[in-house]
């Protein structure tokens, strides 16, 4: 059973999600958040596997809480829900912890699909859409700490990496994918997601998209 954490401050939103998960056998609804406080608190309280945030909340924002419930190390995971595919503040969103952003008009077999993504360690973005999403994006915001000339050479969350690890980092921030880093690097693919792995493990990054982050913020990866 997969337990949910609903953070939103529309009521109606709310009760359509929690109506939607209800209806599935494998998700639970925990608790309702109606701004990024609560969401804090419940979170705190529940330990979902998963919660749904809402970025526009009164007094703490989607963006914050979520930052703060990562940084608890708990395993619970975000999954952003955005206006458009593109918000500027679902590359903040990714970049304070989240695993992955959905649009709030999804599917809701996109919804649930997502869900279950996130609550099993999978990112909920395509590759393709993580590179445009970060590239549109990246010069909007401030720089990260471990940004600069030479953040490649001296950011200690690079050191452990071999040179294929590294290498593999570097594809993963373009937005390769499994299939496609096997066949260009001439790989088994059952290797390439055994160096996913331990790039992941060693870099202390959640899911892919927090890699894919990381390749940007230490310049493997510079926006065209």
């Amino acid at each position: 059973m997969t337990t949910v954490l609903i953070a939103d401050d529309q009521p109606l939103q709310r009760l359509g999600f929690r109506m939607l998960l209800e209806s599935q056998d494998d998700l639970t609804v925990l608790a309702e958040a109606s701004n990024g406080s609560e969401a804090v608190r419940l979170a705190a309280d529940h330990h979902p596997d998963v919660v749904l945030m809402d970025v526009r909340m009164p007094g703490l924002d989607g963006i914050e809480a979520t930052r703060r419930i990562t940084a608890t190390g708990d395993r619970t995971r975000i999954l952003i829900l955005t206006t458009f595919d593109l918000d500027e503040y679902a590359y903040a969103g990714l970049r304070a912890g989240a695993s992955g952003f959905l649009v709030k008009d999804a599917q809701p077999e996109e919804l649930l699909s997502g869900i279950r993504a996130v609550a099993t360690g999978d990112a909920v973005v395509a590759p393709s859409l993580t590179r445009r999403l970060l590239d549109a994006y990246v010069h909007h915001l401030p720089a990260g700490p471990a940004e600069g000339p030479d953040a490649v050479d001296t950011d200690p969350r690079l050191a452990a990496l071999t040179d294929r690890e590294r290498e593999i980092l570097t594809v993963i921030g373009q937005g390769w994918t499994n299939t496609e880093i096997a066949e260009r690097l001439h790989l088994a693919e059952s290797t390439v997601k055994t160096h996913v792995s331990r790039v992941l493990a060693k870099t202390g990054s959640r899911d892919r998209v927090q890699a894919v982050i990381l390749a940007y913020d230490t310049r493997l990866v510079t926006p065209f």
